[in-house]
């Protein structure tokens, strides 16, 4: 009976998936609530449903979701990154890179949270160690975009801002 339950529930797990893949937000969430009431503790479903809600743009109910996720699984990288940008999102730069700092305590390799952890200390005015994470990154995974193109921009600002202090001497 458990497996047949199981198959059931991955089955519409990836239906919800699905449905998100196709902009159908509100729909796949009906199935997220279904899900977690067959299986309170699903980790995906949990976090799935979470992401729905951050692309909603309802993020403090997002983050709820992935503060349920790390409940039953408090080293998920998946929930991590997640409610990350989640919290940075709500400029909660800090907590965010708390949830960075997590991640690269499990994964000191993991290029997103290195990207991500950049993007907070961009915000929060440290263009140099927020460069340095960028560059992390991008060792990691010279391919990645996010920190490409966030390294490009940095450096010019760092750039600008020594033209402007340069300018006041």
């Amino acid at each position: 009976m458990k497996y047949t339950l199981n198959k059931e529930l991955d089955k519409m797990l990836q239906h919800a998936l699905d449905l998100c893949e196709d902009g159908n937000f509100l729909d796949a969430l009906k199935l997220y609530d279904l899900a977690l009431i067959e299986d309170p503790t699903n980790i995906h479903a949990l976090i799935d449903k979470g992401v729905t809600l951050q692309n909603l743009g309802r993020i403090t109910q997002a983050i709820t979701y992935y503060d349920k996720a790390l409940f039953v699984e408090p080293c998920n990288l998946n929930a991590l990154i997640n409610k990350g940008a989640s919290l940075h999102t709500r400029k909660k730069y800090d907590d965010a890179i708390q949830c960075y700092d997590t991640i690269l305590k499990i994964d000191p390799k993991y290029a997103m949270a290195l990207a991500y952890k950049g993007l907070s200390l961009g915000e929060q005015g440290n263009f140099t160690d927020a460069l340095k994470y960028f560059k992390k990154a991008l060792s990691i995974n010279p391919d990645y975009d996010l920190a490409s193109i966030s390294k490009g921009m940095v450096k010019e600002l760092i750039k600008s801002i020594r033209l402007e202090k340069s300018k006041t001497l």
